[in-house]
């Protein structure tokens, strides 16, 4: 075998390595929470030694961020607004909610570690809080960028109002669904909150609410 046929070999191992490992802590927390998460306990998930998790991530911290941001990606990708062609704009609403809604049940470990760690508060702040706290801020971002684009005129207020509660909403929405099980269908409370939000931002738009 080539050194460069090794060496991708080699890469691909240690890729694959780390995506068992977070795959393992995944489950761990879904079962422990943070708290009851270790790097022992992901070890005898994933069939890794502890050395060769610590030689992808420093600490626990530095995995559960890690398992934060992996699924964040993923819940990321859902949060785009559909084109002007495919509807209304209450129809590009719902369809943008169903698909996020979609996303949390598919991929919820970002936003379950990561309300478990924003409600926390340390002396010192782990590594996995500020990058819930960062994903979370993008999250929010996108989410404006949506409300400016369905109503570009309105005030910026109003537009940061807005996407504050559509947040906070959904968050809401997300914790009952932890609460009680597959019982809460999470795309119709998504899809509902939605027709809400764009309720109040049309009347906010059109001079209606103060």
């Amino acid at each position: 075998m080539t050194r460069q046929a090794t060496t991708r070999r080699t890469r691909a191992n240690g890729v694959e390595s780390r995506q068992r490992i977070l795959d393992a802590a995944v489950e761990i927390a879904g079962e422990r929470g943070y708290e009851g998460t270790s790097i022992a306990a992901v070890s005898a998930k994933c069939g890794l030694p502890a050395s060769s998790i610590y030689w992808h991530f420093k600490d626990k911290d530095d995995l559960i961020a890690a398992v934060i941001e992996r699924s964040f990606e993923t819940w990321l990708t859902a949060v785009e607004l559909p084109a002007q062609e495919t509807g209304t704009p209450l129809e590009r609403v719902l369809t943008m909610a169903a698909n996020v809604a979609r996303s949390l049940v598919d991929a919820p470990d970002f936003l379950r570690l990561g309300l478990m760690l924003a409600l926390e508060r340390r002396p010192t702040e782990p590594p996995a809080r500020a990058a819930f706290l960062q994903v979370r801020g993008i999250a929010r971002r996108k989410v404006t960028e949506v409300i400016r684009a369905l109503l570009p005129g309105l005030h910026e207020d109003a537009v940061d109002t807005l996407a504050t509660y559509a947040v906070a909403g959904a968050d809401g929405l997300f914790v009952q669904r932890e609460i009680s099980g597959d019982t809460v269908d999470l795309v119709a409370m998504f899809e509902l909150h939605a027709r809400l939000v764009h309720e109040a931002a049309v009347r906010m738009a059109s001079g209606s609410e103060r």
